[in-house]
């Protein structure tokens, strides 16, 4: 951590009253832009933490910021510490944390001197290996609270604009509609198309940090019951464990003028749900993999949302054809034979693994990322052709997956129904050639 650094934020936030802080702006500046990541329908954004820069995935459904999978390097300065126990959502028991405020967070140049943030000390609690890199906790409510918040996923760029100056540009190809402001969280109203092409109306929880498409909450009474085309499967990890539920297609869902066909959906099970407490006349949630097709503008202040469709409004929704979960597991080294002279390479400082060394001139030990399955779904192509949870992937298709991002090894494996693909494993040191050909789960 940058001591200076944090000395500075600390001075510079000393003239303002204690009580209440919130973000703000630089004096004069009407909003402050950010570049983030999209990894896997999800926004990262650079943070500082007293200091130090950290990677935060943007989470709406959260109320205060948690911080995890903080390492010797990464380390942060926290303040006025307690200990206290909270629940979120997944198959686990409730956590212990660490409950600190005080805390200078500093996003941009917009800045809050006394952001309330929980701590997470239980290692297993790691989003970094399924998104194959480093980060550092969630943040949500209080941005969305404090700023009127314009997100373009096809930019990758945020801006954080100041409610009291900012004037909404009405524009032919967007949309405004009402957002439900309830405990700190936000809802939008739209129609699902379940079956036999019925409009049943419903309410959904708006979930930033979700990478899921939408999720949707059996109700007979409203006929929103579960398609005969469905599976069990894995939907998400949550800050208490994993979430399963049944994966399907519905026949749509429209939000204002805007209507997706055959889209991606799941049923989740209740029971993670019930633990959390009343879900009142909430419907389920709308996701990262349906937010990303648009360019957003939350209001929290005048309680409404702007939808304009993007690039990826038309793009097919992503399903786990092959039915391998992978993650990062660390690194290892692998010895290669080369012809050219190069001496030490650094590949990129973000890698999991990224230092490259010759040996006489003819051979290369890298440190590389390594990948393995982490899940697999039951009577899926990879489980039928006999991949395990556990096996190390090499390569998919004859391409040496440690050149690529994890995010891109999860396309080779799940590129379009009908497509046979190859994976080279290492189980118990053997190198073992599966073959599958994916296929279309609803059929």
């Amino acid at each position: 951590m940058n001591i200076l650094r944090y000395l500075i934020y600390l001075i510079w936030c000393l003239p303002i009253l204690l009580p209440a802080q919130e973000y703000k702006l630089p004096r004069g500046e009407r909003y402050q832009k950010v570049k983030f990541k999209l990894v896997n329908n999800l926004i990262v954004l650079p943070v500082e933490v007293n200091g130090a820069k950290l990677s935060f995935i943007l989470d709406s459904g959260i109320y205060k910021p948690i911080l995890f999978n903080i390492s010797d390097k990464d380390s942060v300065q926290i303040n006025n510490v307690s200990e206290v126990t909270i629940r979120g959502l997944g198959d686990g028991e409730p956590i212990s944390a660490l409950k600190s405020s005080n805390n200078v967070f500093k996003i941009g140049k917009s800045v809050n001197c006394d952001q309330l943030l929980y701590v997470v000390m239980d290692k297993d609690i790691n989003f970094s290996p399924k998104l194959g890199m480093a980060i550092h906790g969630i943040i949500g409510y209080d941005l969305f609270r404090d700023f009127v918040v314009k997100i373009n996923y096809g930019a990758q760029t945020i801006k954080l604009y100041d409610p009291e100056s900012y004037t909404s540009q009405k524009k032919s190809k967007s949309e405004t509609l009402p957002l439900v402001v309830e405990n700190n969280k936000a809802y939008i109203k739209g129609t699902v198309y379940v079956k036999d092409n019925k409009p049943i109306p419903v309410k959904l929880l708006i979930d930033t940090g979700s990478s899921d498409a939408v999720w949707l909450f059996e109700n007979d009474s409203k006929g929103m019951g579960l398609p005969e085309n469905s599976y069990e499967d894995f939907l998400g990890q949550g800050l208490s464990g994993k979430v399963f539920g049944k994966r399907t297609k519905i026949e749509g869902l429209s939000l204002g003028r805007f209507h997706l066909k055959d889209a991606k959906a799941a049923f989740p099970n209740m029971q993670y749900f019930s633990i959390l407490g009343a879900m009142g006349d909430r419907d389920g949630s709308l996701g990262g993999e349906i937010l990303k097709r648009f360019s957003v503008v939350f209001d929290y202040h005048n309680q409404q949302i702007s939808l304009k469709k993007n690039g990826f409004f038309k793009a097919p929704f992503d399903f786990n054809l092959s039915g391998l979960d992978i993650q990062h597991n660390g690194v290892r080294y692998i010895a290669e034979s080369i012809t050219d002279g190069r001496g030490v390479v650094i590949k990129d400082e973000e890698s999991f693994g990224d230092v490259q060394i010759l040996f006489e001139g003819k051979t290369r030990l890298s440190l590389v990322p390594e990948i393995v399955v982490s899940g697999i779904r039951a009577g899926s192509p990879a489980e039928e052709a006999g991949l395990r949870e556990g096996d190390i992937i090499l390569s998919v298709n004859g391409k040496k997956i440690y050149d690529y991002k994890l995010q891109e090894v999860i396309k080779m494996l799940n590129n379009k129904q009908g497509k046979r693909v190859k994976v080279l494993i290492e189980r118990y040191n053997k190198d073992l050639l599966f073959s599958f050909v994916l296929r279309d789960m609803f059929k």
